[in-house]
């Protein structure tokens, strides 16, 4: 999953980067609403953690913005502001879903799961095709009901490829999802996690398509 989040304080942008990271997404991190407002891969992106309190300006005007340029990807608002009226405005303004601060790590990771199932049409967590079954809330993936021992990034791939069984995914559409705008970006680690995973769950699994990427077969 990847992930846009907007939010100006560097202790907390730093440890949610660090987490959500740790939790297979890739996180794109910007502390204004100046660097949000034409991000360039919004399209790619499948959620936005959006703060309101941004030293140049309000988050709920940028939200407004996104909506009005008739942007779709899902955005939950976290912010220190608590009252009612601040959250009946955002959510009025086109947010998804809102979080007040403090808030646990593990109720915001389920919330951004939900939204991304909501926005697929899907409402249990587990996702599956054939006999491949992957939990991204609970962290675990099986085939044909045995344990699948899965790096991060391993475990990010299959994720990829099961949210679109027998469609091609190019390499560039995988260094999107699996890596941050700024990291650096390697094609041939995207054929070396593709070899892992195919050692994992059967190599015919995991087709090449030739000079356009690869095809999950289930």
């Amino acid at each position: 999953m990847r992930l846009l989040l907007v939010e100006d304080d560097a202790e907390l942008g730093r440890r949610l980067s660090e987490r959500l990271g740790s939790a297979g997404m890739a996180v794109d991190w910007v502390q204004t609403a100046e660097a949000a407002r034409d991000w360039p891969d919004l399209a790619e992106t499948a959620a936005v953690i959006l703060d309101l309190g941004l030293p140049d300006g309000d988050g709920l005007d940028l939200l407004r913005h996104w909506r009005a340029l008739g942007e779709v990807v899902p955005i939950l608002i976290l912010t220190a502001r608590g009252n009612w009226r601040d959250k009946v405005e955002g959510l009025n303004s086109g947010a998804d879903d809102f979080l007040v601060k403090p808030v646990r790590f593990e109720e915001l990771l389920a919330r951004l799961h939900a939204l991304w199932r909501r926005g697929r049409g899907q409402s249990p967590s587990t996702i599956t095709a054939g006999d491949l079954a992957l939990d991204p809330v609970a962290r675990t993936a099986t085939r044909s009901d045995q344990p699948l021992d899965l790096s991060r990034k391993e475990f990010a791939l299959l994720h990829l490829f099961l949210r679109r069984p027998g469609h091609v995914i190019s390499q560039d559409a995988i260094l999107e999802q699996l890596y941050a705008l700024e990291a650096e970006r390697d094609r041939n680690a995207v054929e070396a996690h593709v070899s892992r995973l195919r050692r994992k769950i059967g190599r015919d699994t995991i087709r090449t398509v030739r000079g356009l990427g690869y095809r999950l077969e289930v």
